[in-house]
């Protein structure tokens, strides 16, 4: 095939992101940078990660990869040689581990002072764990935000790896790392962006924080105002076992809801009738399937939409009417995101199979004698 730099579409294009290759919260950052219309460029083991899943991966979209064998010299000048036409530098692989390969932020800024150095972890680079074992449960545990999850007053309940690896990770990672990115074109120096996800899943708990010093949060579960513990932010079961969820919090939406549901309800303001007021929409729910309440609710300000299946995400009318799903080689994937007015997100390239495009885009980013490389064994073509 022939890759080219400089295809994408959106207000990253031409900037370019080295990636060594790891799992979850960084590959999703590279997808965003990638899909934002940086060229960058992933830095494969060979044979690949064995907890990818190669072509169905949707992580590793939009980018090419390359595989090296980064234990050789050879494909440790490889990486730094990209380094010096990049960007941005993005790994996600244990504290120390890419300065025991000769690639840490000393070694990559000697070649280049003005990279944005971006470093994913669980623990951080500092601190009493940064050297442990952990994954995106463990990190959200100790952050303060999984404590109060769910509506189950016995134990939490944890959302998939969402909130910790893509919510409190790869998305403080991007963010450090255009901050950074920004600055370095004003002061021409570049620096490092440690990115930790339970430094960023504090942050982005930071409402909770609010709640607790208002004394709006008792640290129970079910018993705030965004945790179902008020009967107008829940959700309810509807006659054919499926689910609706209700967020009417302020008074208007509240008498919509109302006037929607076609029950009389007394004051929500008295707490004492709170069980009553839970107890009626219960009731009430369930004598409709999702989809009849679907249709009462549909396009009003009561708040209340279904619950719905990934599998059915893309097919429900406002996500097809904004393409929030598209379909590419024959997979249906979340489109870019956010949306730009000018310069529109890239869809580009499918997942790649680790080193796929070894000898093309390595060539493309300036890197002679590739062949040298592959003869050797510091490169691997797939």
């Amino acid at each position: 095939m022939t890759y080219e730099l400089g295809q994408g579409t959106g207000p990253l294009r031409g900037v370019k992101v080295v990636e060594i290759a790891g799992i979850g919260p960084g590959p999703h950052a590279c997808m965003i940078l990638a899909d934002l219309g940086a060229d960058v460029i992933r830095v494969d083991r060979p044979g690949g990660n064995p907890l990818s899943s190669g072509r169905s991966d949707l992580l590793n979209r939009g980018r090419p990869s390359v595989a090296l064998d980064l234990k050789q010299p050879a494909a440790v000048e490889t990486v730094l040689a990209l380094v010096e036409g990049a960007d941005v530098l993005v790994e996600g692989l244990r504290p120390g581990a890419t300065e025991r390969l000769g690639l840490g932020p000393e070694d990559c800024h000697a070649r280049n002072p003005r990279l944005v150095y971006g470093r994913m972890t669980g623990w951080g680079q500092e601190g009493p764990w940064s050297q442990a074992a952990g994954h995106d449960m463990n990190y959200i545990a100790i952050s303060g935000a999984l404590h109060g999850l769910g509506q189950d007053p016995a134990r939490p309940h944890f959302p998939s790896n969402l909130l910790g690896d893509f919510g409190g990770g790869s998305t403080y990672l991007v963010i450090g790392v255009l901050a950074a990115l920004l600055e370095a074109r004003a002061s021409g120096h570049g620096q490092v962006v440690d990115a930790a996800i339970v430094d960023g899943t504090a942050h982005l708990n930071a409402m909770t924080s609010t709640f607790a010093a208002l004394g709006l949060d008792p640290g129970r579960r079910r018993s705030g105002l965004l945790d179902g513990g008020t009967p107008w932010y829940d959700l309810y079961e509807t006659a054919d076992g499926q689910h609706v969820s209700v967020g009417a919090l302020e008074p208007q939406f509240w008498r919509e809801l109302e006037t929607r549901i076609g029950v009389d309800l007394p004051d929500r303001d008295d707490p004492a009738n709170h069980a009553t007021i839970r107890g009626a929409l219960t009731a009430r729910f369930k004598e409709k399937t999702q989809a009849e309440w679907a249709e009462v609710f549909d396009g009003t300000d009561a708040c209340v939409a279904p619950v719905v299946p990934l599998a059915d995400a893309p097919r429900h009318p406002h996500l097809a009417a904004r393409d929030t799903f598209v379909e590419r080689d024959g997979v249906t994937q979340p489109a870019p995101a956010p949306r730009f007015s000018r310069t529109q997100a890239t869809l580009s390239a499918p997942p790649p199979t680790p080193g796929e495009h070894t000898r093309e885009a390595l060539a493309a980013w300036g890197i002679a004698d590739v062949d040298a490389l592959l003869a050797d064994g510091a490169a691997t073509q797939a």
